[in-house]
């Protein structure tokens, strides 16, 4: 079965942008793991905010990203670009589906909302959290409304001279 994985940056109190939607704190020097990872994944789930972001950005918004098939999550939207999938309700038996379905590994990106609800229903899978060396003191955290302990497995670590620590986890079996 295909795994949900959330890979995403992340500053050292938490962050995964700036008071302002920045994410320029980002490290871009390098590989720091990226291009291993997108050999596991064929897909994505992003949530509405992250999606509208990307799609001002254009192609090529995140460096080495392959031709990813995108699953949008969203309540607002109506419709999405050609070959996306827009994905409204039923979300737990949507994603248990999609997890069946053949292929590689699901890369969940983007959305503090989304990655809340998946997390709520118990559907990713691991975790890939890039922290960056900043202190950022405010923004949007990448936890928030979380209503239960959530047990995990270190799977890997690894750091960066750059001060970036790359820590992986599994999710705990009950």
């Amino acid at each position: 079965m295909r795994k949900v994985i959330l890979g995403l940056a992340v500053s050292l109190d938490g962050y995964i942008e700036g008071p302002n939607g920045e994410y320029d704190w980002c490290f871009t020097d390098r590989d720091y793991g990226l291009n291993e990872f997108f050999q596991r994944v064929d897909a994505l789930f992003i949530g509405r905010k992250s999606y509208e972001l990307m799609q001002g950005q254009g192609e090529g918004s995140v460096p080495g990203m392959p031709k990813l098939k995108e699953y949008v999550f969203s309540t607002t939207l109506d419709h999405v670009k050609e070959g996306a999938t827009l994905v409204q309700d039923n979300i737990k038996e949507t994603v248990e589906s999609i997890k069946k379905e053949s292929g590689k590994d699901i890369w969940m990106f983007g959305g503090a909302s989304l990655t809340a609800s998946l997390l709520e229903l118990g559907l990713i899978d691991e975790f890939w959290l890039s922290v960056h060396p900043i202190i950022l003191g405010s923004g949007k955290p990448l936890f928030h409304d979380i209503s239960k302990r959530t047990h995990l497995n270190l799977l890997e670590t690894k750091t960066y001279d750059t001060g970036l620590v790359s820590l992986k986890y599994s999710l705990a079996k009950k």
